[in-house]
């Protein structure tokens, strides 16, 4: 009975090692990608990958337009060739700021909310990072609608799932069946 229960194990981590091996060896470029993005997205504003919030005096008074700032964000594409659709405002009331994003690159147009004034634009770096993190870079570039990211995402993360208990197991039934046999 007890050479049973060993060999069961044993034939179980046959297997194991051969799905942990083979799983492992293309998963192993995606987890990279994904932790280095991580760090990256953790640390985003103390590495300056998001351009920093610019403030302005926060005062009393109207505020221009959401369409406004379309317009304002759109014009200053146009003068650099950029295409000029906008993706989001971000407004930052307490800061006296809205940020005006694209929807084809990852550039920002900081305003000042009273006034209109730009008072930065820059390359939001995050925004291209959190798109290869979560594999929806290819869907930006081929205009997919999100089955590139949703499959990345899944498989990546069946994926770890998968090698997560493997490697448990790997760990475990050695030391089970030292057990089994007594040492």
């Amino acid at each position: 009975m007890t050479e049973r229960r060993i060999q069961s194990k044993v034939r179980s981590l046959r297997w194991l090692r051969i799905l942990h091996r083979w799983m492992g060896v293309p998963l192993i470029v995606f987890f990279f990608i994904i932790g280095i993005t991580s760090v990256l997205l953790a640390w985003k504003k103390k590495a300056e990958l998001l351009p920093p919030t610019l403030q302005t005096s926060v005062e009393d008074g109207s505020w221009i337009l959401p369409a406004q700032m379309i317009q304002i964000g759109e014009g200053e594409m146009r003068k650099m060739g950029r295409d000029p659709e906008v993706d989001r405002i971000d407004i930052r009331p307490d800061k006296g700021v809205a940020k005006v994003t694209f929807k084809t690159h990852f550039t920002e147009v900081q305003l000042d909310g009273l006034s209109g004034e730009v008072l930065s634009i820059e390359t939001r770096h995050s925004d291209w990072i959190e798109k290869v993190h979560d594999g929806s870079i290819v869907d930006f570039y081929l205009g997919g609608d999100e089955a590139t990211k949703l499959t990345y995402s899944t498989l990546t993360a069946m994926g770890l799932i998968l090698m997560s208990l493997s490697g448990f197991y790997l760990w475990y039934y050695p030391k089970l069946i030292r057990k089994i046999k007594g040492r």
